[in-house]
């Protein structure tokens, strides 16, 4: 969890503005940090950069090919790190930076703020911290104000700070491996959004308990859903059934032992023989390196939960939650009708 305590840790704030350059939009650098004297702006600046955060539980670091140094983003905030004094000139860099790299012509052009906090507490831990921000969206207000005792509307265009576009925290913390970094990326489902963090930030994920857990939890579905099915005999209830165990598994341990999970969850020898060139399979395929053993993430396990569906999807007719006891749906064949059916089996009504 992250979380800035008050208005004093936003030491730097400067703006910059940068467009695309591919659209004919100019990069406007500003020549000094931001005076804040107002305190109620100050604050809504923090609530505006840091709430987006507070949930975010998956952490990034600086990567390049060829040397970590050669990374901009990294280089520029280890200067500043470093020397505070070197505050501006490392936010031009970064302005300058991103802006080489939109050229997407679907990237809108906006707002840079980069901020400087001097106290951040993430996961228990009191660190410094670089913030980078961008506002790309701008909304529409209407303003009621009274005039001579009537009630006039007006309107106006401003930033809505309950939703930040784009924005990453960078910890001091582990600048050998990269530094600990968070990353919100309110669009980066589309194609174009990639720029932010493969482009300009260019980080990869922390081999953390998070990543961990989102991998595995991933390899234990498609094995279920997919490579099963494919080797055994076993209906959708089966499925269902071995996926609700798995779930259970993840909510209950502290701690993911692969061997466990097979024997507990999948108890049949072959198919614990199964899982088990499965999960070598599945490494070797996407060059994931996930240990045997690893502390389970529950923020990663809540966000991967979908995966574990208990639903009985059957032709455009009907959708059955599947929640209890599997011995109380039965599957069978109507000759007459030449159809397939489930039987079910409760003491009431609901």
């Amino acid at each position: 969890m992250i979380h800035v305590s008050d208005i004093k840790d936003l030491e730097r704030l400067t703006i910059h503005k940068v467009g695309n350059g591919n659209n004919d939009e100019p990069l406007v650098l500003s020549q000094q940090p931001l005076e804040l004297q107002d305190e109620t702006i100050g604050t809504l600046l923090l609530s505006y950069f840091i709430q987006p955060f507070t949930n975010n539980a998956e952490y990034f670091r600086f990567t390049h090919e060829a040397d970590i140094q050669l990374n901009e983003v990294y280089k520029y905030c280890s200067l500043i790190f470093e020397n505070r004094d070197n505050f501006q000139d490392q936010s031009v860099n970064i302005a300058k930076h991103l802006y080489k790299h939109s050229t997407h012509p679907k990237i809108k052009g906006g707002e840079l703020y980069i901020t400087h906090f001097s106290k951040c507490q993430v996961d228990g831990e009191e660190v410094e911290a670089i913030g980078i921000f961008k506002s790309e969206n701008r909304d529409t207000y209407l303003k009621v104000f009274l005039n001579d005792d009537n009630y006039q509307l007006n309107y106006d265009d401003g930033i809505n700070i309950n939703k930040l576009d784009k924005g990453c925290l960078i910890f001091n913390v582990e600048q050998e491996d990269g530094f600990k970094v968070s990353i919100v990326d309110s669009i980066s489902k589309q194609n174009e959004a990639v720029y932010w963090k493969d482009a300009f930030l260019q980080v990869q994920r922390r081999e953390d308990s998070y990543h961990q857990t989102e991998t595995m939890v991933n390899l234990c579905q498609q094995f279920i859903q997919k490579k099963l099915p494919e080797e055994f005999e076993m209906s959708r209830i089966d499925q269902i059934e071995l996926l609700k165990k798995s779930a259970t598994y993840f909510k209950e341990k502290e701690e993911f032992k692969v061997e466990e999970f097979a024997e507990e969850v999948l108890g049949h020898p072959d198919a614990v023989d199964a899982f088990r060139d499965y999960r070598d399979h599945y490494r070797n395929e996407y060059k994931l390196d996930v240990p045997d053993e690893f502390e389970i993430s529950n923020p990663a396990f809540k966000k991967g939960q979908k995966f574990f569906k208990s639903i009985l999807k059957l032709d455009r007719n009907f959708h059955v939650y599947v929640h209890g006891n599997r011995e109380l749906i039965e599957r069978g064949y109507d000759e007459e009708r030449s159809m397939h059916y489930y039987k079910l089996y409760f003491e009431e009504e609901k």
